[in-house]
Formats: structure tokens, sequence, C-alpha cells
């Protein structure tokens, strides 16, 4: 069968393709911006890239009209503060567009909504499935709790949380009951539904078989993890506090974060099991799913990350925006370096970032790195999703990358770092040089002050990293 996977670069999308793929479909995968597609381990020959920008139209005229299935797993959340009527306009935008095709089935993947009250998130949500069901074709939404598996939005934040603070004083919302899933069983029950004629016009709960609060699945990771943690909860934190709590202990955004306190005071439990039984899928345990997870991160096999999402910055932007580093009007700071074995500072510069770091002068970097979460940006605590490879469109750090070609021996980043201009870090090797060039684009007066304050420290950080990054040894 022919399947239309939108978002595709996402989390969730990056799982679900090889599982399609496995199951013998052909896999048409929609994504903004097809610099950013990078599918791992996966044949190339059943799939087809197209660009598609579900607010724009004309993009939409690209989708195939041969497809037998398609998956909705796009959201907006926290992108922009008019994230509702962004994502109700992509969802009519979709269906409208799904009507030109021959499309018999749809599924898209929501959250649990059984709450008469629902948050801004949920209600979302809801209002995107309603649309979607509204389409000539059959549809099923999947709503599911909180997510668990390697660089899960969940998970990170739960391990944020328990690997950060010895002692929690926590908001009372820790006491609310949600019922999460390991990432493995909702690719089970995406890949499962299709074309399952019980699953047609439904919506189903999906959850793993523990229902618990998030204090409890707090000390459960700490027991799994052999740490001794303590957590008060105290009833004065509003959810103002509580989403700085968030944002300064965990690698979220802001935004996020006050999007998932106003949908973590509400209690996410499925209605019931009837999914399971159609399927024949018995999900596992919430503790199983913390092991699986931290066994793919020991093993280095995390095939995706919420962090490389733009969401994680608060920013929205579009790589083909900046991948051409500009020169009229900005400062450069440009540095040359001979190297004496090419590979070797190719995995140097492939390895930059994360727990390896800048290779000098690291506390400064990490002190910038704090200049920038207190001022509202991402830090450093993003870190990066694998230890060597680096893909257009991970976030590393507080960098995007643009361009990443080992063979050219190319690397450019962009920082998502709050800065009074824009700022672009690119590493380029031909034949036995190393350059090493700092761009940065000033945004009025306060711009060109903030590089010549910072210019000083140029010098020591920049040319220790590339004497660093040019020296032979690993």
């Amino acid at each position: 069968m022919k399947i239309l996977l939108t978002g595709a670069t996402g989390y969730i999308g990056k799982r679900l393709l090889p599982v399609l793929l496995d199951a013998g479909h052909e896999v048409v995968c929609c994504v903004r911006d097809a610099k950013r597609f990078h599918p791992v381990k996966v044949s190339k020959e059943s799939i087809k890239v197209i660009e598609v920008d579900l607010l724009d139209s004309s993009t939409l005229a690209n989708i195939p009209k041969d497809i037998d299935g398609a998956y909705y797993l796009v959201h907006s959340m926290s992108v922009s503060s008019d994230y509702e009527c962004l994502e109700h306009q992509s969802a009519i935008n979709f269906r409208n567009a799904l009507g030109n095709t021959q499309v018999r089935h749809v599924i898209y993947l929501s959250g649990i909504v059984n709450e008469s009250k629902l948050s801004e998130h949920l209600a979302s949500r809801k209002n995107v499935e309603i649309e979607l069901s509204k389409g000539k074709y059959h549809f099923t939404a999947l709503r599911a709790a909180i997510i668990i598996g390697s660089g899960s939005a969940s998970f990170e934040i739960i391990r944020d949380l328990v690997e950060k603070l010895p002692i929690m004083i926590a908001p009372k919302w820790l006491q609310t009951r949600c019922q999460p899933i390991g990432i493995s069983d909702v690719l089970l029950f995406l890949s499962k539904s299709m074309f399952t004629v019980k699953t047609y016009d439904q919506n189903f709960d999906i959850g793993g078989p523990d229902i618990l609060t998030y204090k409890e699945m707090l000390l459960e990771f700490s027991r799994l993890r052999k740490l001794n943690r303590k957590i008060f909860i105290v009833p004065v934190m509003t959810p103002r506090l509580s989403s700085y709590w968030l944002y300064f202990v965990t690698s979220t955004s802001y935004k996020l974060a006050v999007s998932l306190v106003d949908s973590m005071k509400i209690e996410v439990v499925c209605r019931n099991d009837d999914l399971n039984k159609i399927l024949s899928i018995t999900p596992l345990g919430y503790s199983e799913t913390i092991k699986r997870a931290f066994s793919k991160i020991e093993n280095n096999t995390i095939l995706s990350s919420w962090k490389d999402a733009y969401v994680s910055s608060g920013i929205n932007i579009s790589i083909n925006d900046f991948i051409s580093v500009p020169t009229h009007g900005c400062f450069l700071d440009k540095r040359e370096n001979k190297i004496s074995d090419r590979e070797i500072s190719i995995r140097k510069i492939w390895s930059i970032g994360g727990k390896k770091g800048w290779y000098y002068a690291n506390w400064l970097w990490q002190l910038r790195g704090f200049l920038d979460r207190v001022s509202g940006g991402v830090g450093l605590r993003r870190g990066r999703t694998n230890v060597d490879e680096i893909y257009t469109g991970d976030a590393l750090d507080f960098w995007r990358v643009l361009y990443a070609d080992k063979d050219e021996g190319r690397l450019i980043l962009f920082a998502e770092m709050k800065l009074p201009g824009e700022a672009w870090l690119e590493f380029n090797i031909n034949e036995q040089v190393l350059t090493q060039t700092a761009t940065f684009r000033p945004r009025g007066i306060m711009g060109r002050l903030y590089w010549y304050c910072v210019y000083p420290f140029h010098g020591l950080i920049f040319q220790g990293m590339l004497n660093k990054l040019s020296k032979p040894e690993l």
C-alpha cells in the first residue's frame, strides 16, 4: 500500500517510517524542508519525499493522488502563541487536500481528552480531530497520554528532574494521574491500526497498564536509576512558577513548559482497552519502558529526539532562510590552521558539543549557556542526539545544524541562543587547511555593542578550539 506520512522528520514520524517499510508499504514522506530529512537505517527505494507546508495550500498539490492511507503526526504546540489557530487551519487544509486523492484511511495521533474541561493544548488536539474526521475517508484517532521513550519530551523532562534534583519542592499537579505508554507500543498501535476495519471511524485511548501520578513516575524513575530522591508537594506554586520550575531545571523551552503545565493539571487516563483487544497488543509497563529507553541511550541507537524539533528552541525557522551565510553588513572572525590528518579533524568536528564539549575553554561555553538560559534562551542543555553523527536540522547545544557534509568537510551551525542579531559558525576543510568562520549579523546598535564586547574572548575561545580540531591526535 502507498502511505502518506506527515511529520516524517518529527519524533514519532522518524520511528514509524522503518516500521511501515518493514511492513512492505511504499511511503510518501511529507516534510517542510527536504534538507532536514535523513532517514536512518531504512531502504530509500520505497520512499518518496515531498515538501509540504500545511499552512500553504499551494504546496498540498504535491500530495500524490494514488495514496491509500495517511498518518497525521503534525503538531504546532509552542511554535507560536497562536498555535491553536495554526493547528486548526492545518487540519482543514490537509482534509481538503486529501479530498483530491483516493485515500481510504487516515490515522491521527492525539492526546487523551476525557475531561469536559481541557487545557488549550488538549482542546487544540480535539479540534484537529474533529476537523480531520469530516473527510471523505475512514478516520481513526489514537489518543495517548505521555509517551515514554529515548529522546521523547516526557522522558527527557522526567530524567532532568530526577537526575538534577535530589530534593524537589514540587507543584500540586504532580499528584495528577496519567497513563504513560512506551514509544514501541505507540508504533505498534499506529502501524497495526492502518486498514484494520474495526478501527474505522472511531477514536481510541491508548496507554500502558500502569496508572500513576507524576510524583509516582518520578520516584519509580529514581528507583530504577538507583537515586535517592525526595519530593515535597506545595500548594502555593502558581502555573507561572511551575512553568519556570520546568524551564530552568529541564531542557524544555518556556513556551512548551507553559503548555505542559497547563495539560498536566488534567487527568489523562484511558477509558478502556478496547483497541488492545482488537489489535492483540499487550502494552509494556512504565518500568519496562524506562529500562528500554536507557538501553537505547547506552547503545547510542536513538533514532529521533524531540530536541531536534524547532519547538525545542521556541522559534520557528526555515533552514533555507539561513543556509547561505551572509557577508554584507556582518562581522567576521575567520581563522585557519593546517591539518595533518583530515579524517581525524572531521571526526573531531562531527563530535563537537554535547558531552564532548567545545574542546577549549568549556567553562566559558557553559557560562554563555547559563547566561542564555537566564535570558530565556535554550542554553546548552539540549546536547546532541547522536554522539558520532550530525545531520542537517539537528539541534546541537544552542546551535541548529544548517549543513553537514563529511565528504565535503563542511559544517554550518546557526545560533538559536538569545542574541541581538544572527550568528553562524562554519567549519570547512579544503585540502589540508581547516577554516573556521564565525559570522555575526547585528541588529541595531545593541548588536554592534554585543560584538565588540565579546570580541576579546574570540581570540581565546575560537583560536583554542581551532588548534584542538587541527591536532592529529583524537
